[in-house]
């Protein structure tokens, strides 16, 4: 099944509304679980979060975003902030806010100094860069490979 004929299922289901439009993944999503885009109806999910934290938490982004979708359409208050969203959110059990990802920290470095950790997914110059609270060398005390 594709998004589009899943979102379309989650629709009927949970809302018992037709869903319309089409359904997209887009990785380019980091902080948020989806999008709908008011001008031609199209919603944009995260592929990210999917992966991550699964159906069953990947359904309630699904109608987070069906909210937004059938409100709109039916000239209601659609935006976060309207009463409309936030009751028709509850009563489908959507999620209000989408679930931290999980980071990938690759380098762990260390304050000779203070013993401050500091954890990174990039690569620092510990020539340059010095700890932030009592400006001490830094050392480089893990490196997990990718």
């Amino acid at each position: 099944m594709n998004l589009t004929d899943y979102v379309r299922q989650v629709s009927l289901e949970d809302f018992g509304l037709p869903f319309r439009h089409e359904a997209h993944w887009n990785s380019r999503l980091s902080s948020t679980g989806g999008r709908f885009f008011p001008q031609d109806g199209h919603l944009d999910f995260n592929p990210h979060l999917y992966r991550e934290q699964g159906l069953d938490v990947f359904r309630k982004i699904v109608r987070h975003e069906l909210c937004h979708y059938h409100l709109y359409f039916q000239g209601k208050g659609y935006r976060h902030k309207d009463k409309d969203f936030k009751e028709l959110l509850k009563q489908v059990d959507g999620l209000r806010y989408a679930p931290k990802r999980q980071t990938l920290v690759k380098y762990r470095y260390q304050c000779q100094n203070c013993r401050l950790f500091y954890d990174r997914k990039r690569r620092i110059d510990t020539k340059r860069m010095v700890c932030g609270k009592c400006s001490g060398h830094l050392q480089l005390i893990q490196k997990n490979p990718s």
